[in-house]
């Protein structure tokens, strides 16, 4: 039997380097391991129309991974050229694979700790290329990733890439069957057209009737080969009346909702909240006169409009307002699901349903535009509310970075598809971050920024990834899995051991010398309080301290609680953690009582 050699951490850290410097791939991506010590694995094709599907992917041929840990097997000569020529043979077979998305730089041999590996890089799949499914049939047969591997696409999954792929992508402008201009909110008509006149007032269109107008704009279209005409999809989304967009054949499920929550009370969910509820005509256009009032309100610069024209926009306001149209105008309108827009203290997210037509890194990249619903886009356009095709994602980029707050970060989600773009309203390490990291740790001077911004991330989201870091820190994946073992050896922080999908968390080191007011009025139970409490002093770390909390009463557990917060803000997990409670207890059933009682003060 072969010997096999257990993947250590630096190993892992050297393949990915050696793979990423094979292929000089510039994005992210993900790297397959997959034994071949008995063969050609016939489910290397399940992972190719995954990666193909999904983003960038390498597949290691000649790795063993079982139960997260990865064993070294090596290919023989043998094996390496018959395992070349049944790829190569299998790509360009239409019955195994519908497309070749590969060049021969694509697939190469590795030579590493004295084995050879097969490397084989699946690109991102074009729009007009996706789906890449297996056999001749797609449905049933496509496949894409998500953080448990491979998945197969359901059938509605697959019409969506189909649609998505038309070599004129034009989603919105389709010609809607049985209506009129009736259909058409006539106030939402002239409103648009008033923002039009101030942003373009000399154009000839404002000569036209309503009619002619909707024609130019795109909301009214005649077809020119079958002489078929009527409001098209874009028009009714933008200027609709509830009742047609809301048609089942048309948008069953349209919902566009406002949540803000600016206040602290526990008790309130949220302090506004703008949803279809039957007291406006909660078409796009009139959504975001209602929402982006809300939204601008909340920035810390003063925006001035006169008529409703803009003013020397601040690069902040017009990246809200760029991430806000994004999110109306990129939505699949044929998928399930609500368009949301979220405001709280520290952040704004926009969530649309559908699928990202870029890859991540194209995205970010920004200068590459992908529009599912154009005619939508070209409306906010005409109304001076969306930039030119391609410039989107940099003026978001570069209005948060004006205000030296923390790069926006999109996150991708599947089974329903939705795309979620966060930006939030705080620097990378805020002050008063940086001085709650000293509360916790008494050396946090010594560690590098890279080390702080992870640092911060664990304390502000509640813990972190090695993804989720992808977007924030200018390093390769294995770079930052260096940091965070780093991190973790050091004890800032504690994962939770999941493989590739580990996440990390701070893992505080406070001072423990705890105090206790003596005047409290619980009497001999606080004595016995006291007693308990004092026990704790020698230690240091505080996941290693042991309080006999089951026979606490509550006034115990209050006083204890009180002690552990004392004369500092104590994260809810960390009082937790401490007291060996749960959270969902303690937020439930402790803290509304303790706050109302002012035993407490939440920040």
């Amino acid at each position: 039997m072969r010997q096999l050699n257990l993947f250590n951490f630096d190993d892992d850290i050297q393949l990915f380097h050696l793979v990423n410097s094979s292929f000089q791939i510039e994005e992210n991506f993900e790297m397959e391991f997959k034994s071949a010590e008995n063969g050609f694995p016939k489910d290397l094709w399940k992972s190719y129309s995954a990666f193909a599907n999904t983003n960038t992917g390498v597949i290691v041929l000649g790795v063993k991974e079982e139960r997260s840990r990865f064993y070294f097997e090596g290919l023989s000569e043998e094996q390496l050229n018959k395992y070349q020529k049944n790829f190569w043979n299998n790509c360009n077979n239409p019955q195994v694979v519908s497309k070749n998305l590969l060049s021969n730089e694509d697939v190469k041999i590795l030579d590493f700790k004295d084995k050879r590996f097969l490397a084989i890089r699946v690109p991102f799949a074009s729009r007009t290329e996706r789906p890449v499914y297996l056999t001749t049939n797609p449905f049933g047969n496509t496949y894409k990733r998500n953080h448990e591997g491979d998945y197969r696409c359901t059938d509605e999954e697959v019409k969506r890439m189909l649609a998505d792929s038309s070599s004129t992508l034009n989603r919105d402008g389709v010609i809607l069957e049985g209506f009129t201009i009736d259909d058409l909110d006539k106030v939402s008509i002239r409103q648009f057209r008033q923002l039009f006149s101030s942003s373009k007032g000399s154009h000839p269109w404002l000569a036209l009737e309503d009619l002619d107008f909707l024609k130019k704009i795109g909301a009214y279209r005649v077809d020119r080969k079958s002489r078929e005409e009527g409001i098209t999809l874009a028009g009714l989304l933008m200027f609709g009346k509830e009742d047609g967009i809301k048609n089942q054949d048309i948008v069953p499920n349209y919902f566009p909702e406002y949540r803000e929550k600016l206040i602290t009370d526990n008790n309130v969910r949220w302090s506004d909240r703008i949803y279809p509820d039957g007291t406006w005509e909660c078409n796009l256009f009139q959504f975001y006169l209602k929402v982006w009032p809300k939204l601008i309100a909340t920035l810390p610069k003063p925006f001035q409009i006169n008529k409703d024209e803009r003013i020397d926009d601040a690069p902040t306001h017009i990246a809200i307002r760029e991430a806000f149209v994004n999110a109306l105008v990129h939505t699949d309108y044929s998928v399930s699901g609500n368009i949301l827009v979220e405001l709280d203290t520290e952040k704004f997210v926009f969530t649309n349903p559908g699928t990202l037509l870029v890859s991540i890194h194209q995205y970010y990249a920004g200068g590459i535009s992908e529009c599912r619903n154009p005619s939508l886009q070209q409306m906010f356009m005409l109304i001076g509310r969306a930039e030119k095709a391609g410039s989107g994602v940099d003026k978001i980029m570069s209005g948060w970075k004006s205000s030296h707050w923390r790069r926006p970060f999109l996150e991708l989600y599947n089974r329903p598809d939705r795309v979620r773009l966060t930006l939030p309203m705080f620097s990378v390490i805020p002050q008063n971050i940086l001085e709650e990291l000293k509360v916790y740790f008494s050396n946090v001077e010594f560690l590098s920024p890279d080390e702080l911004t992870t640092l911060s991330f664990a304390l502000i989201e509640g813990s972190i990834s090695n993804q989720r870091l992808q977007y924030a820190l200018n390093m390769h994946s294995a770079d930052i899995t260096g940091l965070l073992k780093k991190l973790c050896e050091q004890e800032y922080l504690e994962s939770d051991s999941k493989g590739r999908w580990t996440t990390y968390k701070l893992k505080p080191k406070v001072d423990t010398s705890y105090k206790v007011d003596t005047s409290s009025k619980s009497g001999d139970n606080q004595k016995d309080l006291t007693s308990k409490v004092d026990t704790l002093k020698p230690k240091v770390d505080t996941f290693d301290l042991k309080v006999d909390t089951k026979r606490l009463n509550r006034e115990e557990l209050e006083q204890l609680i009180m002690t552990v917060c004392e004369g500092r803000y104590v994260k809810m997990e960390q009082v937790a953690h401490e007291i060996h409670r749960s959270v969902d207890y303690l937020k439930n059933k402790i803290f509304p009582k303790m706050i109302k009682d002012k035993k407490l003060i939440k920040k």
